[in-house]
Order: structure tokens, then C-alpha cells, then sequence
């Protein structure tokens, strides 16, 4: 299986375009920052734990089954135990490396029945790594298109989440459509251990929306997001040694928020257009930490 690697004098990330362009391992100081399998090929078996992946056209869960917008049939199975069409279709899917460096895919024209292309550039700089996507609609037609970026980041580890509200139930087929303000393990607005079983959406976010501390190591992480809206998906099941935190540009349920014109939905693009979702991992070295 072919990698891409992206260094710095603190980062080291390996990338597998032929399953999603994700990244298979990221290390910080010498330390492994995502849940990274032994065998590569696992991406393919079970390709929802492991490592950080690429979420579009839409992150998350939608319902699968058929819905209806203008003209267009959108008819998704279920890609998920629970019943639901999840994050998209890209995820394992072969991207091409472009002459400019970037990574690219071109899917859709089946159950999504839009044609669009997807372009990741990556890079890393110094003490951090920088992630930019682009999502741009190829049909004649407006589309609906999210965008998100999936991360599994090892435990233990201490996560801080600046949003002032929060949906609490990702998976919830009809959550609210408002979401409500921070409360109890939901209130994440201070770094600290992230109780088990959540899977919440967070808005409201200040700046910097996600901080990072993997104590053992001693390294602290900033993530910064760049995009016209920002939202943050954090999951922590008891059954995975890692935690996901996840920036994306809709909340929950975004195909049917769109439908129903609730806040949060999917953006629509007309022909041509592009939606973007920018990610700096900023990583520091406590001084405590040992060499």
C-alpha cells in the first residue's frame, strides 16, 4: 500500500491515498498522536476507527433510505450498524495525487446523484500540521455538501471543547433543531478527561474551539479551524482507546436539516462553487515533559 509522508522538525504524518487519503499515523515529538493499527489493510476491514479521515459530502450520520430535492433523487444505504448512510463517501476510497501535491477524488453520480471533487493539500510546518479541504460541486445543478475531518486521537488524554451550546445526541435520528447550552458532561469548556459514551455536537465556539493534552507524553495540542461555519463533533465510546474530535461544517442530521430549512443544514452550492474546511494541529512540548 503506497504512503505519502509529510515531516517537520517536530511532525511526522503518513497518508494512504488509496484508502481515503487519511492519515494512517501521526506522531508529535516521537509520539504517536492517533489510534494507529499494526496492519494498514484494517483501514480497509474496519475503516471507521482508525487513524483521521476525510468526511464528504456530508459528515456524520443521514438517514439512509430516499429523499427528494428539486429534481434530484438522493438514495443512500445504510453504511453503519445503526441504520445510518455515515460520513460520507469518500472515506475509503483511492484519491490521486495532483502535480501540485495535493491529494483529489471525484465521486458522486449514484446514490448521491451529484457529481464532486474533493482536494486535500497537506502540510507540515514546524510544530504543526495544516490540513485545507475543498469540496466543489461538479453538476449543472445546486448540491448539498458538507465537509469534515474525522480524527481518532489516543487516550489518555485530557480535551477542552470552547462551545457555549452543544447537541447531545448525534445519534438521534430527529434531534432538536436549536441546540442548547452547555450542561454537566456536556460543559467541556475547561481541559479535563472527557466522560465515556458522548457523541455531541458543539457550537458556539470561542477561540481556540479544541485543545488537546496527552499528559503521559506531555504535549498539548491547539486545534484551529478556518470556515464559514464550525461546528465540533466529539465522540469518546468506552470501547475504543481513543476519542474522537471531529471540526465539520453542519451540525447533526444535515441533509434533513437542509430539507426542513433548520440551522445548521448542508451548504448548497451552484454549479462550480466550493466549500472549504481549513485544520491547524499546533502541538507544543510541556516543559515538564521528559526527553
Amino acid at each position: 500500500m503506497d504512503e505519502l509522508r509529510f515531516s517537520s522538525e517536530a511532525i511526522e504524518a503518513v497518508v494512504l491515498p488509496e484508502v481515503g487519503a487519511r492519515l494512517h499515523r501521526l506522531q508529535a515529538f516521537g509520539h504517536d498522536i492517533l489510534r494507529t493499527p499494526d496492519d494498514r489493510y484494517e483501514h480497509v476491514d474496519d475503516p471507521f476507527f482508525w487513524g483521521s479521515y476525510v468526511m464528504a459530502p456530508w459528515g456524520g450520520r443521514i438517514q439512509a433510505g430516499t429523499e427528494t430535492l428539486g429534481w434530484r433523487k438522493i438514495a443512500l444505504e445504510a453504511n453503519f450498524p445503526d441504520g445510518s448512510a455515515i460520513h460520507g463517501q469518500v472515506y475509503d476510497r483511492p484519491w490521486q495525487q495532483r502535480p501540485d501535491g495535493t491529494l483529489q477524488v471525484r465521486a458522486g453520480g449514484d446514490g448521491w446523484p451529484w457529481i464532486y471533487e474533493v482536494n486535500l493539500r497537506m502540510e507540515a510546518l514546524r510544530q504543526s500540521l495544516l490540513m485545507e479541504l475543498t469540496l466543489t460541486n461538479r453538476s449543472a445543478d445546486p448540491m448539498p455538501a458538507g465537509l469534515g475531518i474525522h480524527p481518532w486521537f489516543r487516550r489518555p488524554l485530557s480535551v477542552a471543547i470552547h462551545g457555549e451550546t452543544v447537541h447531545p445526541l448525534n445519534t438521534a435520528t430527529r434531534p432538536p433543531a436549536e441546540p442548547e447550552p452547555v450542561h454537566g458532561a456536556y460543559d467541556l469548556r475547561a481541559l479535563g478527561t472527557m466522560a465515556d459514551d458522548l457523541d455531541a455536537t458543539w457550537a458556539g465556539l470561542a477561540e481556540p474551539p479544541v485543545e488537546l493534552l496527552w499528559p503521559q507524553a506531555g504535549i498539548r495540542a491547539t486545534m484551529r479551524i478556518a470556515s464559514p461555519t464550525i461546528f465540533v463533533v466529539a465522540a469518546s465510546p468506552a470501547t475504543v482507546d481513543a476519542i474522537a474530535v471531529e471540526p465539520q461544517t453542519h451540525a447533526p442530521q444535515g441533509l434533513r436539516r437542509l430539507l426542513r430549512q433548520e440551522p445548521g443544514g448542508l451548504a448548497m452550492l451552484e454549479a462550480g462553487q466550493a466549500i472549504s474546511l481549513g485544520v491547524e494541529l499546533a502541538f507544543e512540548r510541556l516543559e515538564s515533559a521528559s526527553s
